[in-house]
């Protein structure tokens, strides 16, 4: 099974968690990176705003080909309840993902709002069948617990 793990992180936690993901699983990372620049205080003013509308960054690579990949993990950090804009724009830079299974996960300090839902369905509009969620909050990255449930998801979401 060939995996796919795109993320975007701002503070390393979504890094740390898709990390832990390839070395459990294998596969390849992609890291999204902005081409908007955030400092911490835009990033919770400027980016929790876009955030909240669904807007989109402009992103490095602009463009995702996953036409080789059997599965597809998509992780993101949670502003203001909802995907960073970054990641809203590594969302429409997928390409190759009809008929492509996923995961999404979400690492947050709290609630993750609507992140997962608006990612699911903005992935259902891309022609791909999500086959599991999870959300780690800064809580349950003390436990590992669910990281590893995160692992486990991944792995049987590549069996058919």
């Amino acid at each position: 099974m060939k995996i796919c793990i795109v993320l975007h992180s701002y503070s390393g936690i979504t890094r740390g968690v898709a990390e832990k993901i390839r070395t459990a699983c294998g596969g390849d990372l992609v890291e999204v990176k902005s081409r908007k620049e955030y400092s911490k205080i835009s990033a919770y003013t400027i980016g929790c705003m876009r955030a909240r509308r669904g807007e989109k960054d402009p992103i490095d690579p602009d463009v995702i080909d996953v036409t080789p990949y059997d599965l597809v993990v998509i992780g993101t950090p949670v502003w203001a309840f909802r995907a960073t804009p970054a990641m809203n724009g590594a969302m429409a830079a997928l390409k190759g993902c009809e008929g492509k299974s996923a995961v999404i996960f979400a690492t947050c300090g709290g609630s993750p709002g609507e992140t997962l839902p608006f990612m699911r369905q903005a992935l259902g509009e891309k022609g791909m069948n999500v086959r599991g969620e999870c959300v780690i909050t800064k809580k349950d990255l003390g436990t590992g617990a669910k990281t590893d449930e995160l692992i486990a998801l991944v792995g049987a979401s590549g069996n058919p």
